[in-house]
């Protein structure tokens, strides 16, 4: 049965809800870019900054001017254009005045304004504010219809819709926010090397990134620091205008006499908070992270000044600066994503010329009509000079009309040929003024405004020119904060990270003990605090017993080789203690389902060892390339089905030998084995049933030694050994007398 629906009411809509949606979330993404996260890559400011910059100029609150109360600026900002809370445009403005946050601060600020420890500033009723030098450039021009202005969101008044911007204050100052859908992330750079940037592009308009980086090499933070990146990586940011900067602290060794140091770190990265770092930095102290590190002080003033004590003055400083970086945010990454509005209109992402190309194309248009407005000016001052000398030289007359005539603007009019604004000027003169009405005077000022007014209109006519006048603001600005003035100073320096080896910087980071790893036959793995551990009273899981146990220290790496010829890599301190029975070793790698453990030993740099699988084959293989990063392991000694990896001894000797599970040994030329990073290898003994059991490398100088299992050591000497010497494949023969029965030379 069909269900019976009431129409509609007269004020219901039925509505699409998917479309709604999509057309309302549309409208909040385009508000939140263009009116909220995303700047003008003409000017560099978000609207909240550009009205607080505008509320600020209509308080007369320029550099030479007195300070005004922050809550005063704020109060007119959101009741006139930005009617948001309160607190959000205090701590925009906040921020424009934090030398630590802006590179050229906008806002001039009394009080406190926070600091770089993360403290936060105080109440806006007792801050105070003005504009700075930077902020006044950003503004200049803007009463001379330099930009287009647009209604404010209640309809009474006006704002402008960008600023003039004698200043390239998006790459100046950088910019972040996050949107909807984009973002953006820019950093800081030094206005000298922009302005030599400009004027390169200026004389070489198809210059790219590549060749702009010849005086922009990277950011300059506020805070100073060094960056250590790569110039390719650096390279590709700026030409994609995508990318990340790392930055370190910059620090320094300061000699504390008696071979004794101190590090001292007297910049930060860019964003880091200092007081969050101390406490960072102390937390991994507290947590045995930093064994090279005793202490960490706070010594700042009005400087940063954080000092770092080693351990020991055998502590290398590179080493645990090194490590300090990994762990710590002494060493960041700032993003670079120049997604900006383009003529604030649209968001995409530009690379570092088109962004010096938009702040000159700006510049251009504010020339031009800034040009057009003094020309109209000058057009309209010309006309009255013409009528105030018409005046003079018919004074009485002019007079005698005003007294005498009803209508006395049309009667001059008539009489003078005067145009309207002529005879306006003319009647609106004050009587005081008749005695500077001198013909010298006006003819004077007419000549030199007919002169500006050849100049402009050949400006305006000329396009060579525009870019002229560019060059010269763009080399005065340069001048005003070149590299030799205080604020122009590059802060942020450059330098090569040192070539530290990853394992070096590892290790360091771990502390140094000495441990006893145990192993036991179903893989349980632990690890006893110091070497003097009494093996024998250690307890094991029922049906369980101990296969293997060697010294080691908390900094070493561990070598697990597996019946399939995988080898998996162990970090000695992620072992679980001794308490207990440990972890199954499977917990720690991902060792295949069906496979056993043959082999645990403790890595070597430089070592070398002999794998040997069960059927004989084997070959040498260096340490080095047996290091796994992976839980996975890593693939060896290649086995085949119904094959197994049976040995992987060290390679230590010029001579081999090998004894197989039928009782003979044989002994030939270490040089007879391939060294391999990977494969089967080759075939040590002949076998016509069963397989190896054990080898051994040893030097000929030194003779062949095996021990029985009554601890007694036995030593045969090349000569003794001579009926057992071959070559690599030979079937070999029945050992000397004494030779263990369990055949192995260790028993």
């Amino acid at each position: 049965m069909a269900e019976i629906m009431d129409p509609p009411g007269d004020n219901e809509r039925i509505v699409d809800l998917k479309a709604a949606l999509e057309e309302r979330y549309l409208s909040y993404a385009i508000s939140t870019i263009t009116q909220r996260a995303l700047p003008d890559a003409r000017d560099g400011l978000k609207p909240v900054h550009r009205r607080i910059l505008h509320a600020m100029r209509l308080l007369k609150l320029d550099p030479g001017q007195g300070y005004k109360k922050s809550a005063r600026i704020v109060g007119d900002v959101i009741g006139k254009f930005h009617p948001h809370g309160d607190q959000s445009v205090y701590d925009a403005l906040v921020r424009l005045a934090q030398d630590f946050a802006v590179r050229y601060p906008l806002v001039d600020g009394q009080g406190n304004f926070g600091s770089i420890d993360g403290d936060s500033p105080a109440a806006m009723r007792y801050t105070e504010s003005r504009m700075t030098e930077v902020a006044s450039r950003l503004l200049e021009g803007i009463t001379e219809n330099a930009v287009d202005f647009r209604q404010t969101y209640d309809g009474e008044d006006e704002e402008p819709i960008v600023l003039p911007s004698n200043f390239p204050n998006l790459l100046a100052n950088g910019s972040s926010g996050i949107a909807v859908g984009m973002a953006t992330n820019i950093p800081p750079h030094n206005v000298a090397e922009i302005c030599d940037a400009a004027l390169h592009l200026l004389a070489n308009p198809e210059a790219g990134p590549r060749e702009l980086m010849r005086f922009i090499p990277g950011p300059d933070f506020p805070t100073g620091g060094v960056l250590v990146d790569d110039p390719a990586a650096t390279e590709q940011a700026y030409t994609t205008g995508r990318g990340g900067f790392r930055v370190r602290a910059k620090w320094e060794v300061e000699d504390n006499g008696r071979g004794t140091y101190l590090i001292v770190i007297t910049e930060i990265p860019y964003g880091v908070q200092k007081s969050r770092l101390v406490e960072k930095i102390a937390e991994l102290l507290l947590a045995r992270r930093l064994p090279l590190l005793k202490d960490v002080r706070d010594e700042s003033a009005e400087d940063v000044r954080l000092v770092l004590e080693p351990r020991s003055r055998t502590v290398d400083p590179v080493l645990l600066m090194e490590s300090m970086f990994k762990l710590t945010e002494l060493e960041s990454r700032f993003s670079l994503n120049m997604n900006v509005l383009d003529k604030g209109l649209v968001p995409r992402v530009m690379n570092l010329a088109e962004v010096i190309r938009a702040w000159l194309n700006h510049r251009k248009d504010v020339l031009i009509r800034r040009s057009r407005h003094r020309l109209d000016q000058i057009e309209h001052r010309l006309e009255v000079l013409g009528g105030y000398l018409i005046a003079y030289l018919n004074l009485d007359e002019v007079i005698r009309i005003i007294r005498e005539e009803d209508d006395a603007k049309a009667v001059m009019m008539a009489r003078w040929a005067l145009t309207e604004v002529q005879a306006e000027a003319i009647l609106n003169m004050r009587l005081r003024s008749l005695r500077k009405l001198e013909e010298i005077e006006i003819r004077t000022e007419f000549d030199k405004l007919t002169d500006e007014k050849t100049h402009l209109e050949a400006l305006l006519a000329s396009e060579k020119k525009q870019w002229g006048v560019i060059t010269t603001e763009v080399g005065d600005l340069k001048k005003s904060y070149g590299p030799d003035t205080p604020l122009g100073r590059r802060r942020t320096q450059f330098a090569k990270a040192p070539d530290t080896d990853l394992a070096d910087i590892e290790t360091a980071m771990i502390e140094r003990e000495p441990i006893t790893v145990v192993l036991s036959q179903k893989g349980w793995i632990r690890a006893l605090r110091g070497h003097n551990n009494e093996i024998a009273n250690l307890t094991f899981k029922a049906d369980d017993r101990l296969r293997l146990a060697l010294t080691c220290e908390t900094t070493d790496k561990l070598l697990l080789l597996t019946t399939g010829g995988k080898v998996y890599t162990l970090g000695a301190d992620k072992l679980p203690g001794g308490r207990g029975h440990g972890e199954p070793v499977r917990i720690m790698v991902d060792i295949e389902e069906g496979q056993d453990v043959v082999d645990l030993f403790v890595y070597r740099h430089g070592a070398k060892r002999l794998m040997v699988s069960d059927l004989g084959n084997g070959f040498v293989v260096a340490e080095d390339d047996l290091i796994a990063n992976t839980r996975k392991g890593k693939q060896v000694l290649n086995v085949g089905s119904g094959s197994e990896a049976r040995l992987c001894v060290p390679a230590e000797g010029d001579m081999v030998a090998v004894i197989g599970q039928n009782r003979k040994l044989l002994v030939f030329p270490a040089a007879q084995l391939p060294e391999m990073a990977r494969g089967k290898g080759v075939r040590l003994q002949k076998y016509k049933d069963g397989g190896i059991s054990d080898a051994k490398l040893f030097a000929s100088a030194d003779g062949l030694t095996w021990t029985d299992s009554s601890g007694r050591t036995f030593t045969k000497s090349m000569a003794d050994l001579k009926d057992w010497i071959g070559d690599r494949a030979q079937a070999g023969r029945q050992p000397p007398t004494g030779f263990p029965r369990n055949n192995r030379f260790k028993g």
